[in-house]
């Protein structure tokens, strides 16, 4: 018999197992807001519409061109009636009959788009100077179909007014119930005096 073995060293199975690791996770990311997912869907869009071009384009040559290609492409998921000249019911906002002018996108989806890829564009890397979003020629996009579709559609787009400084507001609040209290106390003294 071979006591070799038979040594004071605890052999190898007879270690007790190493206590279980517990994984400690990182934490979940903040969901991205309404905005910012928005945003990212929208990057995500263009970046595909761009690499559907034949050839692909690249982000970094991209231009305003492009840009405009894109929302003029965009125009077949419309939902807004667009009036055509010589359509009958041009102008009117609330046609009585249907008629087969097209849907296109509305104005005031396009321009918010516009902001938000102009947004991830610089999020992305880009440079504010070559900004295709922030073009001119964008501008002028969205100007002249803000004035078509207000024609063609019989609504015209105001410019919201601003809102005065709350501070105004309050001050004149002020003023104002201290004329109704001043008119309160004549009224009342009206009433006091003998006839």
């Amino acid at each position: 018999m071979d006591m070799s073995n038979n040594s004071c060293e605890p052999s190898a199975s007879t270690h007790p197992p190493p206590p279980p690791q517990v994984a400690v996770a990182a934490p979940a990311p903040a969901p991205l807001s309404r905005y910012e997912s928005q945003k990212r869907r929208d990057w995500n869009t263009f970046g595909q519409y761009l690499k559907n071009q034949r050839p692909p384009v690249s982000l970094s040559q991209c231009n305003c061109n492009h840009v405009l290609e894109f929302l003029r492409y965009l125009d077949q998921f419309g939902k807004t009636k667009v009036h055509l000249h010589g359509c009958v019911f041009f102008g009117q906002p609330d046609p009585p009959a249907p008629c087969t002018c097209p849907l296109k996108q509305a104005w005031g989806s396009l321009d918010a788009l516009i902001g938000r890829l102009r947004a991830a564009y610089e999020e992305h890397g880009g440079s504010p100077e070559t900004n295709p979003f922030g073009n001119g020629a964008i501008r002028v996009y969205l100007r002249e179909v803000k004035e078509c579709q207000a024609k063609a559609r019989g609504i015209p787009y105001k410019k919201k007014k601003k809102k005065r400084k709350i501070n105004n507001q309050l001050k004149g609040h002020d003023e104002l119930i201290k004329n109704n209290q001043h008119q309160h106390q004549h009224q009342q003294q009206q009433q006091q005096q003998p006839a």
